[in-house]
């Protein structure tokens, strides 16, 4: 039976959002949560760009020492075959090639620089690329494939699993599909070529999330696997991306959905991945984002009250109690407190990591690493930072070429 899986975009197309950022520890983090959720694959940002080297090092390194648990980390770069050789020797195994593909980015975008054969020819030479350098998937992007029409999309994705992609990611790059027709797109493009297509939606309608699943069941209707790409929160260009939890949540709990999720999601992690996303980017969630905003579960009216009183089912689809406990952090605690930081003396250290619990292979490496990821981050490192930070601080290391000790 085919199943749904979910392909995290944060540290890509997240990452990207105006009025925002996040550090190169940041990101690690949320591959950190990703892992602890049990997301299948993290586009963990752009490998062919000099200042995500030490990143993708460090990402690489801790997967292999279990870090991120079953995580998959994929790289994103442009539909060029330069682009892959740039990053071809950081050791990602996973990739997704990204180029426009509707006639509106052709003559608007591209303004004569490629035409449709021009793209295919430069699709199909950065695939082959990614798989002689030992990817072992590749999906290829189809920027604004939701203005593409259905003939050159076919086109499209057929030359890409010629050339060895597994996947062909439907973009729809200005948020304006609509549920019954993605659905049906899908259906007909995954059928005709035989292999998934990847839903990639954006907010501008507010239908990222319905859209994502509209896609994936087309894909199901196809009898393929469906791939949903997903932000933390809901994050990503202008109005954001399709929202992680809301997305599972949809098919864990969405009446009529008879769907089978292929990852094994752990979902008591999501209250502690959403409140630190939404303290590491700077972005105050909103009281009603779904599962974990500060009204998501809160009754005032009396009626809604009263049952909820008797039995939280009469107006809550779903138990709070799945998605975890808040997060208590060392730094939020009131009075008297030592904190661990920037400027932070060997005292400090031991006695925050000994409060917490945290053993660390390496204490001087470790501690060094304290001060250099909350001079990165600009802000107080929260708990499960320095459970990562003592827990794996030779791989963390990689992050700091020349001060972390690697």
């Amino acid at each position: 039976m085919p199943k749904v899986h979910f392909l995290d975009v944060t540290n890509r197309d997240g990452v990207q959002t105006a009025r925002t950022g996040l550090s190169k520890f940041g990101k690690t983090m949320v591959n950190f949560y990703l892992g602890r959720l049990g997301v299948a694959q993290s586009e963990i940002g752009f490998p062919f760009l000099f200042h995500e080297v030490p990143y993708v090092r460090a990402q690489v390194a801790l997967a292999e020492a279990g870090a991120f648990g079953g995580l998959r980390l994929s790289g994103w770069c442009r539909g060029v075959p330069q682009d892959v050789e740039k990053a071809a020797p950081l050791g990602l195994k996973h990739y997704n090639l990204s180029i426009s593909t509707s006639d509106y980015m052709i003559q608007n975008k591209f303004r004569g620089r490629l035409d449709r054969e021009a793209i295919i020819r430069e699709m199909t030479a950065a695939v082959r690329a990614a798989k002689d350098a030992g990817a072992l998937t590749v999906g290829v992007n189809a920027e604004d494939g939701s203005r593409t029409d259905d003939a050159f999309l076919l086109e499209f994705a057929l030359a890409a699993k010629e050339a060895g992609a597994c996947r062909v990611r439907y973009c729809d790059t200005i948020g304006g599909d609509t549920p019954g027709r993605i659905r049906e797109r899908f259906a007909k493009l995954a059928a005709a070529t035989a292999m998934p297509v990847e839903t990639h939606c954006h907010n501008d309608l507010g239908m990222a999330v319905a859209n994502s699943v509209s896609g994936a069941l087309g894909d199901l209707d196809a009898g393929q696997d469906a791939w949903i790409n997903t932000c933390v929160n809901g994050i990503g260009e202008r109005s954001g991306n399709a929202d992680l939890l809301s997305t599972v949540l949809a098919f864990e709990h969405g009446f009529g959905l008879d769907a089978e999720i292929g990852d094994p999601l752990d979902l008591s992690w999501a209250r502690r991945f959403g409140l630190w996303a939404s303290y590491a980017l700077g972005q105050p969630l909103p009281y009603n984002q779904v599962g974990v905003g500060r009204n998501a579960f809160a009754h005032e009216s009396g009626i809604h009250a009263d049952g909820a009183l008797k039995d939280h089912g009469t107006y809550e689809l779903y138990d709070e109690a799945t998605l975890g406990p808040f997060p208590e952090d060392w730094h939020a605690r009131n009075g008297r407190v030592v904190l661990t930081g920037e400027y932070g003396g060997k005292a400090g250290f031991g006695h925050v990591m000994d409060a917490l619990g945290i053993e660390t292979p390496d204490e001087e490496l470790a501690f060094r690493l304290v001060q250099l990821c909350n001079a990165m981050t600009g802000r107080p490192l929260t708990d499960d930072e320095l459970r990562l930070i003592g827990a794996y601080p030779r791989e963390l290391s990689l992050l700091f070429p020349g001060y972390g000790g690697a």
